[in-house]
């Protein structure tokens, strides 16, 4: 009875000093790289089988276990060897960031060693560029060819959606001329101001994550006409798209006008031939009568 009793302290104090901790990637994620998260015991013998892994959520502003799921990027698989509890992601996004957790339901379990340190990830990530000029352009992009009058002000800005705010650089083709500003601005063009301009994106973290889009800005003579100018050639698209619209809408509504005057048209008065038929006694359509004549009843 001592030898148990001594046993089961034994096993418990070798289990008290037990810690469960959680690994998981050393290396930058970039967005859909595979991760993979490991919980395992320290120094103990306790059986893995009893560890779960646990997310924090921000919408529900707690814990909750993780739950293996196979739908298209959102797949999350666990399994379990010998020593530890392996989750892998697939494809990570920036939904997967975590912060992740192991917590233990064993009861010799300590109740401060019952779940690892919180782990978490940042997910890197660079979406493509976006060049907008200023004014009412900015809302239907900005083409790759840019035609300005002479003497005009152009300001293009550039952007993209990133985990980290990128750096933005401008720099002219065959010109050592560098702008570290997202946003380009030409005063008063002049004919030495015409090329093709590009605007980087750099990631501040991870070095393989950059972006570059291309612009070619053409100046025309100060007495070009409106139509020549890439403003000129919009307005004249918007117009054309406007026009289009007005017919369509005024074809569709003389289209159902005629519709519903063919249709009044089509009916007829109703051909009641009992009113001009004379209905005798003798007849089919003849009612009942204890009268007897050979005159008609209309």
């Amino acid at each position: 009875m001592k030898a148990l009793l001594l046993a089961a302290v034994v096993s418990l104090i070798h289990a008290s000093y037990a810690s469960l901790v959680i690994k998981g990637p050393t290396e930058p994620v970039l967005e859909g790289d595979a991760v993979t998260l490991e919980c395992l015991y320290t120094d103990s013998d306790l059986n893995i089988s009893q560890v779960h892994f646990e997310v924090f959520s921000k919408y529900m502003h707690g814990w909750r276990p993780v739950m293996e799921r196979y739908w298209c990027f959102y797949s999350l698989k666990i399994q379990q060897l010998a020593d530890r509890l392996v989750l892998s992601i697939p494809r990570a996004g920036r939904y997967y960031e975590g912060p992740y957790r192991c917590v233990s339901n064993d009861e010799n379990v300590t109740e401060s060693d019952n779940s690892s340190q919180p782990l978490s990830f940042k997910v890197h990530y660079m979406g493509e560029l976006s060049l907008s000029r200023e004014g009412y352009t900015g809302y239907l992009g900005t083409p790759h060819e840019l035609k300005v009058r002479l003497g005009d002000d152009v300001l293009v800005k550039c952007s993209a959606s990133s985990s980290e705010e990128p750096s933005y650089f401008w720099y002219k083709e065959g010109s050592d001329w560098v702008l570290p500003s997202s946003s380009l601005k030409l005063s008063k063009l002049n004919a030495m101001d015409e090329g093709q301009y590009t605007c980087s994106a750099r990631h501040p973290s991870v070095e393989s994550l950059n972006k570059k889009r291309t612009i070619s800005i053409t100046v025309l003579p100060e007495d070009a006409h409106w139509y020549e100018t890439s403003d000129g050639r919009l307005m004249l698209m918007i117009s054309a798209v406007a026009v289009a619209l007005v017919v369509f809408i005024l074809s569709m509504i003389v289209f159902l006008c005629r519709r519903a005057k063919e249709t009044k048209t089509s009916k007829g008065p109703i051909d009641d031939r009992s009113q001009k038929k004379p209905i005798y006694k003798a007849s089919s359509e003849s009612l009942p009568s204890t009268c007897g004549d050979n005159q008609p009843l209309v």
